[in-house]
């Protein structure tokens, strides 16, 4: 509680049931035009924590419904749970991602029990089983273009073959940023706009957008 201003909603104090989350989806999935549904967003912590959960949740959605896109936000830190997720039908998953270069992305994350390898692996497995995944990738002038930056970027789209970008402006105070990874200042830089073009012309069937998009038979619905 901050003192100034009431918060919008209140959060729950109880980790649901699988059949309470299954319920709720189940009725949107069966109702909504282009229907999602997701586990996890960045203020409500990491939901592979409670990947025993979600599995069961995913089973009996999908024991009712075949409709909509099943997604997952997350730091994709466990593997091994990815992969059961994956089993149960999770049809997307969307990974945070401050930097390609592990020494910042360590700086930035501080992985405790993990690391940028397993981040790496759950991506690919994600691949493996035909499924779609979206980087959530948190854009930061000087940083995200700096030339060292974009070929790491382009070496984890070559060997994981993520499907779409999430470009995220990073609102952070970009001298504290700077401080906090130690990024050198002098690092060369090819401005946004070039970045952006170089990394389409590069990657032709790399997308790009906001949002993490319905899909139909594991892609972009298009209509």
């Amino acid at each position: 509680k901050s003192g100034c201003c009431p918060s919008t909603q209140e959060r729950i104090t109880f980790v649901p049931t699988p059949k309470e989350i299954s319920q709720m989806a189940v009725n949107h999935l069966n109702q909504a035009p282009k229907p999602i549904v997701s586990f996890g967003q960045g203020c409500e912590g990491e939901p592979l924590l409670q990947s025993e959960v979600l599995e069961k949740a995913i089973r009996l959605i999908r024991k009712q419904t075949n409709r909509g896109t099943i997604n997952l936000n997350s730091n994709a830190s466990l593997p091994s749970s990815i992969a059961r997720l994956i089993e149960a039908g999770l049809d997307s998953l969307r990974v945070s991602l401050n930097s390609t270069q592990e020494i910042y992305y360590n700086r930035y994350y501080r992985p405790n029990g993990y690391s940028f390898a397993d981040v790496q692996t759950s991506i690919q497995l994600m691949k493996e089983a035909g499924r779609f995944v979206s980087l959530n990738y948190f854009i930061l002038p000087g940083v995200t273009d700096s030339e060292k930056e974009f070929a790491a970027l382009c070496r984890l789209v070559e060997s994981c073959r993520p499907d779409f970008i999430q470009l995220r402006n990073l609102n952070m105070d970009p001298e504290w940023y700077f401080r906090s990874l130690e990024f050198p200042r002098d690092e060369p830089a090819m401005g946004i706009r070039n970045w952006l073009q170089t990394l389409q012309q590069t990657f032709p069937s790399l997308q790009f957008g906001y949002f993490n998009p319905y899909l139909e038979n594991g892609a972009i619905h298009q209509g």
